[in-house]
């Protein structure tokens, strides 16, 4: 659901305050109603925040519910249900006076969005995100999907996303998956079904 009626500048987005707990994403300058997520959407975040952090990713660069800038026509900010940081952006992080990446900042190493009902919503990940997270040099993009019990990851080579899907018992592998080295197996399954 739009909020606004006219576009919002990025200033005025993170001006923005309805007194309220309402999550928002700006796109293309229209403030954008974020609904509550469902249980399996947050139990599927929550389980892959575990598995990384067991898998032996530092807590410093996992975060959820970060919102990140990305380039568009219009001021667009996402709010992914999954970041993993580099160092750099770690750093950076620490010293803003919002959780928020920013166009100034490093991008992060990883983005993840659980897929929640709905065309909007599946055509809002498929599609705009993918092309945006890929414009912003997002080195992985997944898309977790239990609607259609899939994992899409999207590997940055040469500036262009070349995806991978996982499905059933198949072992969801990654470069970020590769550099940890987890001494378990994440299945797609597994995560689509936690």
């Amino acid at each position: 659901m739009t909020v606004a009626a006219t576009p919002m500048s990025l200033d005025d987005f993170f001006a923005y305050d309805d007194g309220t707990d309402t999550r928002y994403e700006l796109e293309n300058g229209e403030l954008i109603v974020m609904p509550a997520e469902s249980e399996l959407n947050r139990r599927i975040a929550t389980l892959l925040f575990a598995y990384l952090l067991q898998a032996g990713l530092l807590p410093q660069y996992l975060t959820m519910k970060t919102e990140v800038t990305v380039l568009g026509s219009r001021a667009t900010v996402r709010l992914p249900d999954l970041m993993v940081l580099s160092e750099e952006l770690a750093i950076a992080l620490e010293n803003a006076p919002r959780s928020t990446v920013t166009i100034d900042m490093p991008p992060p190493r990883l983005v993840v969005e659980v897929v929640s009902p709905g065309k909007k919503n599946s055509d809002r990940d498929y599609r705009y995100k993918r092309s945006q997270y890929e414009a912003r040099g997002i080195a992985e993009y997944w898309i977790v999907d239990p609607i259609l019990q899939k994992v899409t990851v999207l590997t940055l080579v040469e500036g262009l996303y070349e995806a991978v899907v996982f499905e059933g018992e198949t072992d969801i592998t990654s470069t970020l998956l590769t550099e940890l080295a987890p001494a378990k197996r994440l299945t797609a399954a597994q995560l689509l079904n936690p």
